[in-house]
């Protein structure tokens, strides 16, 4: 049984751009589709896709790389099951000065950090990218 299966779509994402690999596949749901579709607007990664393989489904995500290296440099997740963390409007982090990006969840959704500052709201801070 997996207790954080958002470290766990992160971690893969991360092993699979070190390893050099196109891909990464991992068990589909709402949260991490959602995560995905934020990755991709912000042009971290090139695209995703929910592929059917007879059971629950396949979330595959199509990683980016620049110059012979992986877009996304580092995934960190803030908020764990065990230590949840929040932030309010005014204490939303600007990661790497504006390049990377933070995903929180909020009344309004899954948002990045900007367009969290743009509505006007806080919520958990899940997960640091540069």
């Amino acid at each position: 049984m997996m207790t954080d299966p958002i470290a766990d779509m992160l971690t893969r994402i991360r092993n699979a751009g070190s390893a050099g690999h196109r891909w990464a596949d991992m068990p589909v749901s709402k949260l991490k589709i959602e995560i995905a579709r934020l990755l991709r607007e912000n042009h971290f990664v090139h695209d995703f896709k929910v592929l059917d393989d007879g059971k629950h489904g396949v979330l595959r995500v199509y990683l980016k790389y620049h110059e012979d290296g992986p877009v996304i440099r580092h995934l960190e997740r803030v908020s764990r099951p065990g230590r949840r963390h929040y932030v309010g409007k005014d204490e939303i982090p600007r990661v790497r000065n504006g390049l990377g990006m933070a995903i929180l969840s909020t009344s309004r959704g899954l948002l990045s950090d900007r367009a969290a500052r743009k509505e006007g709201v806080g919520g958990e801070l899940m997960a640091l990218i540069w």
